[in-house]
């Protein structure tokens, strides 16, 4: 069982629902350590301070927030504690709202809520009322020093909680405006109907990382003392819209009648 990152009560009106946050998802990508090409053994990453001239322990090590051209006000882990944030402990429900009011980029990082012994009917009261009012509810929660808004949404029989972004650290896009591009009557059936045919409900556990896959492919070529030929990307080439469009429904609708004639078993992993 992973270990928590943080304890507190969601405050529901008056009623209080002792929680544990849970991380719900993890990193899966492959990791490298950086290495001196010369000798192939692993680097070291330094705090060194160039006016002292030497590398700097961990517990020798502040926090400072620049105010002007280096200088600097330093924060303590005890001024972090001061700080007057009551979702340190408590997520205190604020506005519930329907989830496509929210767009996904607001969304940061999922997290698993799980009600304390206390806590268990609470927490599926508010479950419940979320899900059969097809609702979502925005909070505020204090992880690891940092305020941050988020919300609670009901997904597989639990809450799941969404860290998201302020508005201010959402970039506003600056580019040029594209330029108005007409597009007939007939690509856009062509396109509709390419869209039908690729439309099925979404399945995750037929999606793989083959990026992934890939590179432990060439890793483990690499141990063995073999070289793989790397995939040579074809030129681009100048291409009708239309010819591309029929061309692709034609594949699609190739691609269905197929997959429906396979085996039932073996058409319900298939993506």
């Amino acid at each position: 069982m992973p270990r928590s990152i943080w304890g507190g009560v969601i405050s529901f009106g008056m009623v209080s629902i002792f929680v544990k946050l849970y991380a719900a998802t993890e990193s899966r990508d492959v990791s490298f350590h950086l290495l001196h090409k010369e000798c192939n053994n692993r680097l070291k990453q330094l705090r060194w301070c160039p006016p002292c001239e030497r590398e700097v322990a961990w517990e020798e090590a502040a926090r400072g927030y620049e105010y002007a051209k280096d200088q600097h006000v330093v924060i303590s882990d005890e001024d972090f504690e001061k700080l007057p944030l009551p979702s340190k402990q408590t997520v205190e429900l604020s506005a519930f709202i329907e989830a496509r009011e929210i767009d996904p980029l607001y969304y940061e990082r999922s997290y698993y809520l799980e009600p304390e012994a206390t806590g268990v009917k609470p927490f599926a009261l508010l479950m419940r009322a979320l899900t059969e009012k097809g609702l979502i509810v925005v909070a505020k929660i204090a992880i690891r020093s940092k305020e941050q808004l988020c919300c609670l949404r009901p997904h597989n029989g639990t809450l799941i909680l969404e860290t998201m972004f302020y508005p201010d650290e959402i970039r506003v896009t600056t580019g040029q405006v594209p330029p108005e591009v007409k597009v007939s009557q007939r690509e856009l059936e062509m396109a509709f109907t390419l869209i039908d045919l690729l439309s099925q409900p979404f399945q995750p556990v037929g999606y793989r990382d083959g990026y992934r896959e890939a590179l432990m492919e060439i890793i483990e070529a690499k141990l063995g003392g073999q070289e793989i030929e790397g995939a040579r990307p074809a030129p681009a080439k100048p291409v009708d819209l239309m010819a591309a469009l029929r061309a692709s429904v034609e594949a699609a609708r190739n691609g269905k009648e197929a997959s429906a004639r396979l085996p039932k078993r073996r058409r319900a992993t298939a993506v």
